[in-house]
């Protein structure tokens, strides 16, 4: 169970955010700097209570347009080794101290425990409230048991989503450019949906990740 520290954090998620964001391919912003909020999302426990798991969906007021994106995160208490390329930066939290923070979808923890979201093997946790079901995420699996025979492979970041591939060839892409709808298209093996907060008085709803044969 993951324990929600309320603490401090320096620098803060949204602080690395603003430097990472940009310099991935599916980021939309103009030139200047992200404009960024935390808009939502849903954390994963890892089993072993060592690694912190968290998609959030930042919401971006910098482009033309208003943007949100899904920016799945785990936060370790030493360096991933062998993952330089995905450490998104370094923050001081006040209860656990020195913090990593890594891009998810390179995290082989993240990777596991989302596999099992899809299978329904676990349940996704409230953003901010200790051992609370999220209850806005849902997710649905057809293709049988088991799911997929991993790990799954290095992932690959495309102008939409970041795509990783199963040992069984099966295709699971985490979209990181967020649009409101309510289920994914037809074909997919399966799928999680989330929410954020669009507006100050508004909810959306979108695929957050689809698993394809």
């Amino acid at each position: 169970m993951a324990i929600i520290h309320r603490t401090t954090l320096k620098p803060t998620k949204v602080e690395l955010l603003t430097t990472w964001l940009p310099t991935r391919a599916w980021y939309q912003g103009g030139p200047a700097a992200p404009e960024l909020t935390k808009a939502g999302g849903f954390r994963l426990d890892d089993p072993e209570g060592e690694v912190g798991i968290e998609f959030m969906v930042a919401t971006d007021a910098s482009g033309p347009a208003p943007a949100a994106y899904l920016v799945p995160l785990t936060y370790r208490g030493a360096p991933l080794n062998g993952a330089e390329d995905a450490l998104v930066g370094t923050m001081e939290h006040g209860v656990l101290g020195k913090r990593w923070a890594y891009d998810g979808c390179q995290d082989p923890v993240l990777r596991a425990e989302l596999l099992a979201l899809i299978e329904g093997r676990v349940q996704a946790m409230a953003q901010s409230i200790t051992d609370t079901p999220d209850h806005e995420v849902t997710r649905d699996y057809g293709g049988g048991s088991p799911t997929v025979k991993g790990p799954l492979t290095t992932a690959t970041d495309t102008t939409e989503s970041t795509e990783l591939h199963t040992a069984d060839g099966k295709l699971l892409r985490v979209h990181r450019i967020l649009r409101p709808a309510a289920l994914p298209a037809e074909g997919v093996l399966g799928h999680v949906t989330g929410a954020w907060q669009a507006t100050a008085d508004t909810r959306a709803r979108a695929v957050f990740v689809t698993l394809h044969a």
